[in-house]
């Protein structure tokens, strides 16, 4: 169009050049006029398509009228003009600029010049104009056919991650439930076996628990050597180098740009936390070329003190409503999961900024946490021990069977943390709980139990209880809830936290207590909710992550009895708890 353009003015300044002498207009005004002609419609078209068709109309137009005024074949000039404002006419604007150049301005050129076929100009602006339109129906479908073609290439990619990533969930799905089940049953068998030796005084008998040792710790060696060849190549590269090799992909096969940028020194970071921030890459880079229709994307990688934070910068048209659809809904939830969040921020034509923010474990560093195991099943005590004593920084101090040795050996050990059991004879954990914490508030407890049970849950955390987990929990994330409850965390089993949740919006009605054993940290967390401050100031008030402070503050609720910080707050303020 820009070549149709250049002829049009070059016909126009030869036919100026040759007639000159017969214009009442100076040369240079009239060239001045084309060099207008030429140049303002087409400045106004990379503006607004309206503001083009008002100035090709009028200005191109009025000269080509002019021209003709004086020499009447000029006003076939027009034609290449009425071809290019039918080509650049969208939407409702063809209403109007059709009958302006098919109708109007032949009865102007009609008027103006000598010529007398009306009929035989309109045929000629109508024919011109509808060439332009069949042309402008060709590069619409042009550019939808580019878009397809781009969308689907974006589709294959996303698609093909999808199927990456299901994959490697499904492994890591099915080496969990390995290693919790077969693994911990060959542990618990182990454990037991070897407590039989004493009882086994013949020497036919010793070799027949070796034997059974053996072949025990083979399968286990075998379940672990399982475990570890369902890992994908994926999963066992670095955060780094894994987001980047995502990046790359999505670059070649989406067409834009993506640049991808890592601070800080790289720390380690737990599987699901990986999988979390490789999901939310990838469901970043799709959302920004198939909604926004970005063509550069910029991907940092921090590696922050006490978090690891993702950002994914694009360059797309941006919304003010974003609408929080399903991917959106699964990255938060798969942050949720690891303790993390996901912040959407959308403007307009600024683009549109994702960023994924994960708490990072804090090192204790050479401080090791003395353990009081309680469960009234030896081969479990004997299995967590295990389990718990590959951790460095984790020690069983002692064991106990029931509440009553709990609360003994806590007079005589004084333990940094109690892992307790609920169903237990002589004395259950609940009560257990309860005394322990009359007498020493300081020791956390983590209840750590095998079945759900919601009044049980509910009853512990009255009690006192820092946690509530079961013990279908991975041995890792088992130690990291142990540092956490230890440092003045409060962890919930997600699971059992929706069930507690869901019991109190079915039924308000709460067994009474008159105890609700807040910790203090729990007190200073209800003090600044009741100031109206949000999880995450709060979070960075006191040195903690946000994922810690939001359950710390699910926990305040579960123990007072309601359901959000307003009830909390009020709550409080009428036990008095808060002035």
């Amino acid at each position: 169009m820009l070549g149709i353009r250049l002829i049009c003015s070059i016909s126009l300044l030869f036919a100026t050049i040759d007639k000159y002498t017969q214009f009442m207009l100076p040369f240079w005004l009239l060239v001045l006029w084309q060099l207008i002609a030429f140049t303002v419609p087409w400045v106004c078209l990379q503006l607004n398509h309206k503001y083009y068709l008002l100035g090709e109309i009028v200005i191109s137009g009025g000269l080509c009228l002019y021209l003709a005024s004086f020499f009447p074949a000029a006003y076939l000039s027009f034609l290449l003009y009425a071809f290019l404002i039918a080509a650049n006419s969208k939407q409702q604007s063809y209403y109007w600029s059709a009958p302006l150049v098919i109708l109007l301005v032949p009865v102007i050129f009609t008027q103006v010049t000598e010529q007398s076929d009306f009929w035989a100009i309109l045929l000629q602006f109508g024919l011109a104009y509808t060439f332009g339109f069949s042309f402008h129906l060709l590069m619409v479908n042009h550019q939808q056919s580019e878009i397809i073609r781009d969308q689907n290439a974006v589709l294959e990619q996303y698609l093909s991650q999808v199927e990456r990533i299901t994959l490697a969930e499904e492994r890591s799905r099915l080496s969990k439930e390995l290693h919790d089940t077969i693994g911990h049953a060959y542990t618990a068998l182990i454990m037991g076996l070897e407590t039989l030796r004493p009882e086994l005084a013949t020497t036919a008998g010793t070799e027949r628990l070796d034997s059974l040792l053996l072949r025990a710790r083979q399968s286990m060696d075998e379940v672990r050597s399982y475990v570890h060849q369902m890992q994908s190549p994926q999963e066992e590269l670095p955060l780094t180098q894994s987001l980047q090799a995502l990046a790359q992909e999505f670059q070649e096969h989406a067409g834009v740009s993506v640049r991808f940028k890592a601070f800080g020194e790289e720390h380690m970071i737990t599987r699901p936390a990986k999988s979390t921030l490789y999901r939310c890459l990838q469901e970043s880079l799709t959302n920004a070329v198939r909604h926004g229709q970005a063509t550069a994307i910029t991907v940092s990688l921090r590696y922050e003190l006490q978090q690891t934070r993702l950002e994914i910068q694009d360059n797309g048209h941006g919304t003010e409503q974003l609408r929080d659809g399903f991917g959106l809904r699964a990255m938060k939830e798969r942050a949720a999961h690891v303790q993390g969040q996901i912040a959407v921020y959308s403007q307009p034509g600024e683009g549109t900024l994702v960023t994924c923010t994960i708490s990072r474990p804090i090192d204790t560093g050479d401080e090791v946490i003395r353990l009081l195991l309680v469960d009234d099943q030896p081969f479990i005590r004997d299995s967590l021990r295990i389990i718990l004593e590959q951790q460095p920084d984790l020690q069983v101090a002692g064991v106990a069977e029931n509440g009553v040795q709990a609360v003994e050996q806590c007079r005589q050990l004084q333990p940094q943390l109690v892992l307790m059991d609920l169903d237990m004879p002589h004395m259950d954990g609940i009560s257990a709980t309860k005394i322990i914490k009359q007498t020493w508030p300081h020791i956390p407890i983590l209840i750590l139990t095998t079945f759900e049970h919601t009044e049980q849950a509910l009853h512990a955390l009255q009690s006192g209880a820092d946690g509530y987990l079961l013990k279908s929990i991975q041995p890792g994330e088992l130690a990291d809830t142990i540092r956490t409850v230890y440092r003045g965390g409060t962890l919930i089993d997600r699971g059992m936290s929706q069930k507690l949740f869901a019991q109190l919006n079915d039924s308000r009605t709460i067994p009474a207590t008159a105890a609700y054993d807040l910790t203090p940290r729990e007190l200073e967390i209800l003090q600044l909710v009741s100031e109206g401050l949000r999880y995450k100031t709060i979070a960075s008030k006191l040195y903690l992550s946000d994922g810690t402070v939001r359950n710390y503050a699910s926990s305040v609720y579960l123990k007072l009895g309601v359901r959000n910080r307003e009830e909390a707050v009020q709550k409080s303020r009428e036990l008095g708890i808060l002035r």
